[in-house]
């Protein structure tokens, strides 16, 4: 027998190694003479017959799902205009349909120079045992640096191994034909870099090994083919072995690997940032123009309602639905007017020009408005502390009907993040007003005695949603350095899944995409226009690597533990991302399910605590689902932080000047109980 055949039947036959691949030996065996007699030993073997549908618009690494594996640098195409030197290259025929047929409109997701740093990896593996083939939980994100982990996902610009999880999509245990694997980093992939993902030694619930695609097994295994779209993949194939070779993972072992590349600095940016630099261009040395529509004394505060002029990047009037005012191209937007952007301010009373109040923006929960800012403002104000609100338009009441609509047809999302953008500016200029003495306190509503009450420096408070959209507010802050995000995160892809709030919306878009893979698939890709407007696309330059003529800030995260409406996975990645250290002991014993809870956070040095931090409350809820699932069990502790007098205690020592986290629990957990 010919001891190269040999070699390959053995190999193909091995313990472990998937049993699809002796069709392809046999193939070989038989264009080469293996197993005869004859003297043709040497020759090279005749490539084989592979079919790859439609690969001139798909992935062909899964031949049944056209942008499977996703995301993958395949559906990109290269442009040395971009800042990775890629360009997203989606066809609107391979892009999901709804119910009635229409394809999701990709013009948008085109714009782009890769994909999310918080990527939804998507695959489908029917049948896959996650834990028999050693994929890291949710519970243990260490478990992905493992030497034998089924799952390697590496920044190839690094060589560094990336922590994650993998969870099979919950949502769609009744369809597990159709039921989404998910792989999610555990922190935020660096912009700009290209990274590679590796799945080895996968089996199904019996133990027995799941056979990669023919397509992948004739890539590894150096198998030609008469196939021209597998041989034109080849190159880039062999600089992902190569890529994983160096990290120590054998290509024999692959079950599936490919690459993808991670949206520069200025795709995911230079949109907000213009506008932010181009606006204050515009507006000097002056301060924002503002009108005062009403006044009213209730309690601790004064209550100061109004609208303030920005200039409008916006088409139209600004209203929902509309988008940036860039034609849709690569140019950058351009002013079309000026916005009336709406803002609700709480005075305190006891404020005086000889003890001005501090001032702070307050961003608003989900789909809310600004006048949520009463409530805690009236609290606020108790320790002196002015708070100033506006609406974050895209994700404001008064865009709830457009967003009922656009889950009809994800064509129409880009408006969502465009109009956030927008309203990163309104708070941005609602920041200046508070601070300027030509500003709020010109007017008689910030004074006593015909001179301002109002102080100089300028924080910013976000709860819930507005601690999501305010990691993006604080990255871009020109005028505070400070922020605490309470019961925040980032990257909705990951929040909506295991949030209660999405109940409601659920049935609307199951009606549009009935497929729940498809469903799924389609969270991964509107987060890659999402970026542009949330926490998840702005947190890499927070803490460190600030953008031009933009100083550093500090945050301070506070998680409720077992939050129904925002996942905490959410909270500890952004913190994970900005580099937050973590309060510790962070949780009682035993009350997380995690094997190493706050993996790779570095606990709270010393107090008072003057950069980024992650804090934990415990109201006793029981923890979080570890799928990705919305919490249920027991009382919601989403808004409970604000009823507890040393939390307010302690983000009042955070916002101030020279402020920084101090240890209002006495070295235990931070709990609350009800009585």
């Amino acid at each position: 027998m010919n001891p190269t055949c040999a070699r390959s039947t053995a190999r193909a036959a091995a313990p472990g190694r998937p049993l699809v691949l002796l069709p392809l030996v046999c193939a070989l065996a038989l264009v080469t003479g293996c197993g005869g007699g004859g003297g043709g030993g040497s020759a090279e073997p005749a490539p084989i017959d592979v079919d790859t549908p439609n690969a001139e618009r798909c992935e062909i690494l899964d031949p049944d799902e056209c942008l499977l594996p996703f995301p993958s640098d395949a559906l990109t195409r290269a442009d040395a205009a971009t800042g990775t030197g890629r360009r997203i290259a989606f066809v609107r025929e391979s892009m999901p349909a709804n119910a009635s047929g229409v394809h999701v409109d990709p013009s948008e997701w085109n714009r782009n120079d890769g994909f999310s740093p918080g990527a939804q990896i998507t695959l489908l593996i029917p049948g896959l045992d996650l834990a028999a083939s050693k994929l890291p939980p949710v519970t243990d994100v260490a478990r992905a640096l493992d030497e034998d982990s089924g799952l390697v996902l590496l920044d190839a610009d690094t060589g560094e191994r990336v922590i994650a999880w993998a969870e099979l999509d919950a949502h769609a245990a009744d369809t597990p034909q159709r039921q989404a694997l998910e792989i999610h980093p555990a922190i935020a992939l660096r912009e700009g870099h290209r990274h590679v993902v590796a799945l080895r030694g996968l089996v199904d619930g019996n133990g027995t090994a799941i056979a990669p695609s023919q397509v992948f097994q004739v890539l590894r295994d150096r198998v030609k083919t008469t196939n021209p779209a597998i041989e034109g993949r080849r190159d880039a194939m062999e600089r992902v072995f190569s890529d994983l070779d160096a990290a120590g993972v054998a290509r024999e072992d692959l079950y599936l690997a490919w690459d993808f590349t991670v949206a520069s600095t200025r795709s995911l940016s230079e949109r907000l940032l213009h506008i932010r630099d181009d606006g204050f261009a515009q507006l000097g040395d002056a301060a924002p123009s503002f009108s005062v529509t009403s006044t009213s004394e209730g309690g601790t505060a004064r209550i100061v309602s109004g609208t303030l002029d920005v200039p409008r990047y916006l088409t139209g009037e600004g209203e929902p639905g509309s988008v940036l005012n860039d034609d849709r191209q690569d140019g950058l937007p351009q002013r079309n007017g000026t916005q009336q952007a709406n803002f609700v301010c709480t005075m305190p009373l006891q404020a005086t020009p000889e003890n001005p109040a501090r001032a702070s923006l307050y961003g608003h929960g989900l789909l809310g408005t600004a006048a949520q800012v009463v409530g805690i403002g009236q609290a606020a104000a108790l320790v002196n502390v002015a708070f100033c609100a506006t609406d974050y338009i895209g994700m404001s009441a008064g865009d709830v009907p457009f967003i009922a609509g656009m889950l009809g047809d994800l064509s129409r999302f880009g408006a969502l993040p465009d109009r956030l953008q927008q309203s990163h500016l309104n708070f941005l200029f609602l920041g200046r007003a508070m601070i300027d003495p030509r500003g709020f306190g010109s007017h008689p509503a910030f004074q006593v005695d015909g001179r301002s009450a109002l102080g100089g420096d300028l924080f910013l408070v976000g709860a819930s949603q507005g601690g999501i959209l305010g990691g993006a507010t604080t990255a871009i802050a020109q005028d505070f350095t400070r922020s605490v995000l309470a019961v925040g995160a980032a990257n909705y892809s990951l929040l909506i899944p295991r949030s209660v709030d999405f109940d409601e919306f659920t049935p609307l878009l199951a009606a549009a995409y009935p497929d729940p893979f498809t469903r799924r698939l389609g969270f991964g890709l509107i987060q890659m226009l999402w970026d542009r407007g949330e926490a998840n696309g702005y947190l890499q330059h927070l803490s460190s690597d600030p953008y031009p003529n933009t100083p550093v800030h500090a945050s301070m995260y506070l998680m409720a533990f077992g939050d129904h409406q925002v996942a905490n996975v959410g909270t500890e990645v952004a913190s994970r991302t900005i580099g937050a250290h973590v309060r510790q002991p962070a949780l009682r014993t035993g009350r997380a399910t995690a094997i190493d809870p706050f993996y790779g956070l570095e606990p709270v040095p010393s107090y008072p605590f003057p950069g980024s931090a992650l804090v934990v409350w415990d109201f006793g809820t029981p923890p979080p689902p570890d799928e990705n699932l919305p919490p249920r069990e027991g009382d919601d502790p989403h808004g409970k932080a604000g009823d507890v007098p040393t939390v307010l205690l302690m983000v009042s020592e955070y916002l101030k000047d020279d402020g920084g986290l101090v240890d209002v629990c006495s070295g235990s957990p931070c709990v609350t109980l009800d009585d």
